[in-house]
């Protein structure tokens, strides 16, 4: 039986030309070796599985081959590139830092350092994870690093520069690798798969590639064990069910309830999802990365950045003209806000489920979703607001009840007279005018009017000029400080951090209804400022005082407050009830 070789090892690259998503870079190393302007040290950086390690092992072979071709590779012909290919060149070391990390091993490096090559011109020595080096071990290389034969160079590997030291990084050439597109690693699967007689289907190679998170060797070793599982005929069904993948179908369908506001398909879809096996977290992440899709799919300057199959493209495209940028702004915050919150939920499935929920509900303010305009209804019912009477409504209620209409009617915004009289009769007739009568209201409707606004914390500009109160009632501190934490209490959870700081401060009154609030820094002076007005108009409401007005400002240094020491207390508690020394003496008790 023929040994078998893994993807990763057998379609190595063996040439600057065939190392895939690192254009760039490879074709920089080409230039200085076509120049002859090679450093002494270099330091290849980056994620795992990108071509560090192959791209020095190309570059240790090319410098040494004697006979290069015209585009700067090696040609695989002679002495120094065959002794390369059969793994017996004595011109190539390499050293696993990660296992040989001591001063020692390093010692022994340099000692070869100084061996001059028997075939071809330079000795090349390629430290892989080289910051798994003890300091010692760094300290011992500088020197060595810093000032080789001519003969050696070094190239460093690493996949977590920011572990080296600063001293071996001012000695090398730096290089970063970065991770390979979907648009990368999907047509050196096809080519892999060509060689090997597999059939595929390009959405499941693009589901491979997904998973290989821009890494080659992670998505040749996937390719291999779906290519065992499948038995050499790749599906996308047969991919999501080895890698246990979530339906893109899945995602789609959930959308478009969302969309339509049908929470029940929504949430048997999720149910459908939690008994299969997938973890809720990950669904909502993967929700999450569906709206983000959909968002970038809307432009089609921003198309480029969905790694997909072409068909999934398109799907994408035909439901992302359904939805509303707002929509999806919105979507995107709410799966977030239940990722963060996952891990400290107790009751993680409601967590998701209402999530879903209120990415359904559509506000015409925020403009969601395409679907029927839905509200959450409100847990308490409020009253309807009371319309306001004409004169002619007035005076048909007078005839009918045998009540008597008050003389003047007074409008309660400017306070003038409006006589309710009728106009003389013109001789050309006039249009009506578009003018608001409004009675007097009494002490009974403005109490009726505190109940509805019992559960408004932030009216708008017209409800705020019809509910002014012009009142004077004298109310208590405990009453001043009850209606500013119920202020506090009721703000939404994206001010969490505001409705803490507000707790932490006590509303002093001072004269002329000018409530003083001593807070410690401007910067939550300036957050306060946003939410003058709605704790004005909450404050006047609940006090039933129409003068109250708001003065914010620093704490001075002689209110501060600090902890005090447990002989302070002890002080403190003396100087109040002298009578405790001699209990504490009684007792004969000492302060700890």
């Amino acid at each position: 039986m023929e040994n078998y070789i893994v993807s990763a090892r057998k379609y190595r690259p063996a040439t600057f030309d065939s190392v895939v998503g690192q254009s760039a870079l490879t074709t920089t190393l080409k230039n200085a070796i076509a120049s002859g302007k090679l450093a002494h040290a270099y330091l290849f950086c980056g994620p795992r599985g990108v071509g560090k390690t192959t791209c020095a092992r190309i570059f240790a072979k090319t410098i040494n081959c004697l006979t290069p071709n015209e585009n700067g590779e090696a040609c695989g012909e002679c002495e120094s590139c065959k002794a390369f290919s059969q793994n017996r060149s004595y011109n190539i070391h390499e050293l696993d830092a990660a296992s040989n990390n001591s001063v020692e091993d390093i010692r022994l490096l340099i000692e070869q350092v100084q061996i001059p090559p028997q075939v071809g011109r330079y000795k090349v020595f390629i430290i892989d994870e080289v910051h798994m080096l003890s300091t010692a071990a760094f300290n011992a290389f500088l020197k060595t690093l810093e000032e080789p034969p001519a003969h050696a160079i070094f190239i460093l590997a690493t996949t977590e520069k920011h572990k080296i030291l600063p001293t071996i990084l001012s000695r090398c050439q730096t290089y970063d690798f970065s991770r390979m597109e979907v648009s990368d690693i999907v047509p050196h699967l096809k080519r892999v798969a060509q060689q090997e007689g597999i059939t595929y289907e390009e959405e499941a190679l693009a589901v491979i590639a997904q998973k290989a998170d821009g890494g080659m060797r992670d998505a040749l070793s996937i390719f291999d064990q779906v290519a065992s599982f499948t038995g050499g005929d790749i599906t996308y069904k047969k991919v999501i069910k080895n890698l246990n993948v979530l339906d893109y179908d899945y995602y789609f369908n959930i959308t478009a309830a969302l969309l339509k506001t049908d929470i029940p398909s929504a949430m048997l879809t999720l149910n459908e999802i939690l008994s299969k096996g997938f973890e809720a977290n990950h669904f909502v992440s993967g929700l999450a990365a569906h709206f983000r899709n959909l968002l970038v799919s809307r432009d089609a300057q921003t198309l480029q950045l969905l790694e997909a199959a072409e068909n999934i493209r398109q799907r994408y495209q035909e439901q992302a003209e359904q939805c509303r940028p707002q929509f999806l702004y919105r979507a995107l915050r709410l799966c977030n806000n239940c990722d963060i919150n996952y891990r400290t939920s107790s009751n993680k499935r409601l967590l998701v489920e209402l999530t879903l929920i209120e990415i359904a509900q559509t506000d015409d303010d925020e403009g969601c979703g395409r679907g029927p305009t839905k509200k959450l209804k409100p847990i308490f019912k409020t009253s309807a607001p009371q319309p306001t009477p004409n004169v002619k409504t007035a005076e048909a209620q007078q005839a009918s009840t045998g009540t008597t209409l008050p003389q003047a009617i007074t409008d309660r915004t400017s306070g003038t007279p409006i006589s309710t009289a009728p106009a003389p009769q013109s001789a050309t007739p006039q249009p009506p005018a578009k003018a608001t009568v409004r009675f007097k209201v009494p002490h009974t409707i403005s109490i009726h009017k505190k109940a509805i606004t019992e559960n408004t914390r932030q009216p708008d500009a017209q409800q705020t000029t019809a509910c002014t109160i012009q009142e004077e009632r004298t109310f208590t501190p405990n009453e001043l400080s009850y209606q500013w934490l119920r202020f506090a209490t009721a703000l939404p959870q994206e001010q969490r951090a505001m409705a803490e700081r507000m707790k932490n401060i006590t509303p002093v009154m001072a004269e002329d209804w000018r409530v003083d609030i001593p807070v410690e820094n401007q910067q939550v002076i300036n957050y306060m400022e946003q939410l003058r007005n709605e704790i004005t108009h909450h404050l006047r409401m609940q006090l039933h005082n129409g003068k109250i007005t708001l003065n914010f400002r620093l704490i001075e240094a002689k209110e501060q407050k600090r902890a005090y020491s447990r002989r302070e207390q002890y002080a403190l508690m003396l100087k109040k009830s002298p009578e405790l020394a001699e209990l504490a003496k009684i007792l004969k008790l000492e302060l700890a």
